[in-house]
């Protein structure tokens, strides 16, 4: 559907290069201290991939543990309302601990028992990178801390008592913004302090490399699932994939299979917050700039001194300042669309899943629908859209009331 040709260039899905750069982006800019951690990572990770023992141990907890492979759902109620192309949504909500977030935090955890780390650390916004590090912590008899700004703590106190249920301990960031961005700063100081004996299990497919292609690659289970699954399910590939980008980690995962599938079209859903004014947004492409955050270079939302600029979104998993680099390297080859819905359309988009499909999905999600219930619509009946379902929404229920019922958001 997209018309894009990708003849001239190497496969997209073989990035990135030598020096962990996807085009202009990416790359590795960290104290020395962390220099040699990142090596070892990149080392014990290349050799996993090789590795009959790991892999067989990934797959068995995938199937097992996880509950993969996550449906393909046809939302039927969700289509007939929309009166265009089909809408499928690929099922990352079903997964154990209720979102993507999992494949990575287990395959994260695997590679830090494999280089004989007694300790994790994580960030999280959301809160479900931090759950599903927790998770992946307890499985394998990993000691746990998660980084997590205050205004997200106040956003995702069902997340937080989830993680200290499993026995992680939830350092609050009060600096900053108190959100994702310093999370992350945070979590990087505690890194350098503790590299002998601590692995730090970054949640998206942004950082230093090797983080992003690690991330990526233990997410593309999701677009390898949902590449059989549409063709078993339609007998054909899909016309296009939407999914909501943050860091972008449910993203790639959905797009990394099909990049060099010239036909398939290929949308990110970034947040728009209130405004598209700085500090009332996260929509890092259409008002970021090149800069660097967090070890790699990238589209940010700065000022003209490259100062970090504060960020908003009704949803805590994209309220970050930057993106992925391999996201904004598709964006400047223009192989991906990027786009981004406000916060009222995120919530009005919440609803409709919810009365339509009985399924509620995670805010960050609600970003992707948001901008199919615009798509579908102009389409024809014989297109297929998938939706990303990247994690349900049961910790957003009381975030949401503050907005949808707001005489009563603050009742338990």
């Amino acid at each position: 559907m997209s018309g894009f040709d990708s003849s001239s260039e190497t496969s997209r899905r073989h990035w990135p290069d030598a020096r962990g750069r996807y085009g202009a982006f990416g790359g590795r800019f960290v104290p020395e201290t962390l220099m040699y951690a990142l090596d070892e990572l990149e080392r014990a990770y290349r050799e996993s991939q090789s590795d009959p023992v790991f892999q067989a141990a990934l797959a068995d907890y995938q199937k097992h543990y996880t509950g993969r492979p996550t449906p393909l759902y046809f939302a039927r109620r969700f289509t007939e309302h929309l009166g265009g192309a089909k809408v499928y949504f690929k099922r990352e909500d079903l997964a154990h601990t209720g979102a993507h977030k999992i494949n990575n935090a287990l395959g994260q955890c695997l590679l830090a028992k494999r280089m004989g780390k007694r300790r994790v650390i994580a960030e999280t916004g959301a809160g479900q990178h931090g759950v599903a590090t927790a998770t992946a912590a307890a499985l394998l008899g990993l000691d746990c801390d998660v980084y997590m700004g205050t205004e997200d703590i106040e956003r995702q106190k069902l997340n937080v008592f989830r993680m200290r249920l499993l026995g992680a301990r939830v350092i609050s960031v009060d600096s900053g913004s108190k959100t994702l961005k310093d999370a992350i700063n945070e979590a990087l100081r505690d890194w350098v302090a503790s590299v002998g004996d601590t692995h730090y299990v970054l949640g998206t497919v942004h950082g230093p490399h090797p983080f992003p292609m690690i991330c990526r690659d233990f997410q593309s289970v999701i677009g390898r699932e949902a590449r059989e699954q549409i063709l078993d399910m339609e007998g054909c590939l899909p016309d296009v994939l939407i999914a909501c980008v943050g860091g972008g980690s449910n993203a790639i995962g959905l797009f990394h299979e099909f990049l060099d599938e010239a036909d398939v079209a290929m949308i990110g859903v970034e947040a728009g917050g209130t405004a598209l004014t700085p500090g009332m947004h996260a929509a890092r492409f259409a008002g970021g700039a090149f800069g660097m955050l967090h070890g790699a270079l990238s589209y940010v939302l700065q000022d003209e001194y490259g100062q970090i600029g504060d960020t908003h979104s009704v949803s805590a998993g994209l309220d970050y300042a930057s993106v992925g680099p391999e996201h904004a390297w598709l964006f400047q080859s223009g192989r991906v669309q990027y786009v981004y819905a406000m916060d009222q359309e995120a919530l009005d988009a919440f609803q409709l899943c919810s009365r339509l499909e009985g399924i509620l999905p995670a805010l960050e999600s609600a970003h992707a629908l948001a901008h199919t219930t615009k798509l579908a619509p102009m389409l024809p009946r014989d297109k297929v859209i998938i939706v990303n379902m990247s994690g349900r929404g049961d910790k957003d229920v009381q975030q949401a009331m503050r907005f949808i019922l707001p005489e009563e958001g603050d009742q338990p």
